[in-house]
């Protein structure tokens, strides 16, 4: 046993490794624990090294329970959850079903399995691995669905598993694993990230849905879950519920076992509602909130193209309803925008009662007011292109229309300032000519942002002078 503070070290270590450092010790790792190996702690090795490989995505070992996970890895998720959702499998469930398989369900079935996949990747016979893995899955599979047939079942397995969550996994883990070759032709025909959903790809995906239906109806609408998680745009995969009840109206679809591409659809956008409604308006991050605001928009857009929306069915009302949430959200942030922008860069009347307004650089930038202002700044920018989409457009073009008004007198008047101030003075006021070139590369343009820049090196430039 590693003490708790040798492991943090460890792990901390491995998570700052090279990627490719990273990705040949994780194979050396796995191929040790592929050959039994027991000088090295294989999972905890592993776990370290996660965060690594998850940004570079190598080529994994084979191994059996890497094997085993194929017909539903395309559901896995990773993170913690309070509820159950649909066609998400959390990784957390995979060892505690693997070792209710290897104890209790199929000790000897997964034996077998575990030692001939084994072999078979050690001699390189992929295929030979495959086609055991196809005939254990319809064993596990109907071992599981056996052992959870009813409630008195399902709360022993509870005891086993640890939560009704991981039970639920389960159940999809053998429904999957039922149509396990036909979920790897899904695989096979959309190879991870298809580019688009065209008709010879339509016609094939109806055709392993129909086997599927055939072999076992709970596990069809898995065909369209799988093409979702697989196409750069994942609301096209609403085109198989489309082929396959032959309806165009979400009031139709979504009351079908079909629909649940579109529920997993409208839970991401909601998912993005929610982030964009937590966020804090006195501190947060202006790209990553335009870039919940980016991806709601998408979705949003995208689902509208892929399904005829009627404004009382019960898509439509629930689009409706996540627009209007993100545009009241938007527009309160649309409408801070100025004031917090315009409180970075203090001005004060100059001269007489009524006179214009010039830079007030009394004191010197306030860093907190400076990053709040460009974070509102940053979130206006990223949000140009989507503001239609998430309904908050005028509000966008009126704060954008204001900040551009008071940058173009403003940087006039800094321009002023700088070619007068001397010494210690024009550093400072420098501060605040940088500052609002980077806002005016935000909120006008960069070209405008550097011609800003210039023309503050040509005010201190010593031909100026």
């Amino acid at each position: 046993m590693i003490a708790p503070n040798k492991v943090q070290v460890l792990q901390s270590f491995l998570g700052a490794l090279p990627p490719q450092m990273a990705a040949r010790l994780a194979k050396a790792v796995e191929v040790d624990r592929l050959s039994d190996g027991t000088a090295l702690p294989h999972d905890l090795i592993l776990d370290g090294l996660r965060p690594v490989l998850r940004s570079l995505e190598p080529a994994r070992t084979l191994t059996p329970t890497r094997i085993f996970c194929r017909p539903f890895e395309d559901l896995l998720v990773a993170g913690s959850r309070k509820e159950k959702l649909a066609a998400r499998i959390s990784r957390d469930a995979i060892a505690p079903v693997w070792e209710w398989l290897e104890q209790t369900l199929a000790p000897d079935a997964l034996r077998r399995y575990a030692e001939g996949v084994k072999e078979a990747v050690f001699t390189g016979q992929m295929e030979a691995a495959m086609s055991i893995a196809g005939e254990f899955w319809p064993a596990a599979s109907s071992a599981i669905l056996e052992a959870l047939s009813n409630d008195k079942a399902r709360k022993a397995a509870r005891r086993i598993l640890g939560s009704d969550l991981i039970v639920a996994d389960a159940v999809e883990m053998a429904q999957l694993m039922a149509v396990g070759p036909e979920i790897l032709e899904v695989q096979g025909v959309l190879p991870r990230p298809a580019p688009a959903l065209g008709d010879d790809l339509l016609w094939q995906l109806r055709d392993i849905y129909d086997r599927v239906i055939a072999k076992a109806p709970d596990a069809a609408p898995f065909v369209a879950v799988i093409a979702m998680n697989r196409l750069e745009r994942p609301w096209e995969a609403l085109k198989l519920p489309l082929f396959v009840s032959r309806q165009t109206q979400d009031t139709l679809i979504s009351s079908t076992d079909m629909g649940l591409v579109g529920e997993i659809i409208f839970g991401r956008m909601e998912g993005h509602l929610s982030a964009i409604r937590g966020a804090r308006s006195v501190q947060f991050d202006g790209d990553a909130l335009a870039g919940e605001v980016a991806a709601f928009a998408e979705l949003s857009m995208g689902i509208v193209k892929g399904v005829e929306m009627r404004r009382d069915g019960k898509w439509g009302q629930r689009l409706m309803k996540a627009r209007a949430a993100v545009a009241e959200a938007m527009e309160g942030y649309m409408e801070r925008a100025p004031r917090e922008i315009l409180a970075a860069l203090p001005t004060r009347r100059a001269g007489f009662k009524g006179g214009p307004r010039v830079p007030d650089i009394a004191e010197t930038l306030d860093p907190e007011r400076s990053a709040r202002a460009l974070s509102y700044a940053r979130l206006i920018a990223g949000c140009r292109p989507f503001a239609v989409a998430a309904s908050f457009a005028s509000a966008l073009k009126d704060a954008s229309g204001e900040l551009v008004a008071a940058l173009g007198l403003y940087n006039d008047e800094i321009l002023r300032e700088l070619r007068a101030a001397e010494g210690e003075k024009r550093a400072h006021v420098a501060a605040y000519l940088n500052f609002a070139a980077d806002l005016t590369a935000l909120l006008m343009s960069k070209e405008e942002g550097e011609l800003l820049r210039r023309r503050g090196r040509a005010a201190t430039s010593p031909q100026a002078a």
